[in-house]
């Protein structure tokens, strides 16, 4: 299958040789730190940067064309477990039920001085909408 990359209006430039998401067949692929878009982290705190990468996820998922309602898989990266009931608070804001499957891991280290980083896998324009309502 072709690759196509996915650049996005309003989210920052990838810091190093990556894509900012990419699309091939119907599968959508992304990662994201809590980075404004100029480049700047916007804050030390992790619930806000968790709310950044999920609100870059959103603006790059829209530019393929989907919503992130289509994920269907995420892993959180946080650099301290003690943040996972914070940034659990941040994610159920922003995905409704059925939620994505999910890995959160501990790492060591992230990219610019990061505290968390969310990976997204999601099936765009597949004909079947398998989103619900909140609440269902």
């Amino acid at each position: 299958m072709k690759k196509r990359e996915i650049i996005s209006e309003g989210c920052p430039e990838p810091i190093g040789p990556y894509s900012e998401g990419l699309m091939t067949g119907e599968w959508f692929f992304t990662t994201q730190i809590g980075t404004l878009p100029d480049g700047s982290m916007i804050s030390d705190d992790s619930a806000q940067q968790a709310i950044q990468c999920l609100k870059n996820v959103e603006t790059i998922i829209a530019a393929a064309g989907g919503t992130i309602n289509d994920a269907v898989k995420c892993t959180v990266y946080l650099t301290s477990l003690d943040d996972f009931d914070s940034v659990n608070k941040v994610y159920k804001e922003f995905f409704i039920k059925p939620y994505p499957a999910r890995t959160c891991i501990q790492i060591s280290r992230l990219p610019a001085g990061a505290r968390v980083e969310i990976e997204v896998v999601a099936r765009i324009g597949s004909g079947a909408d398998n989103r619900t309502e909140k609440g269902e």
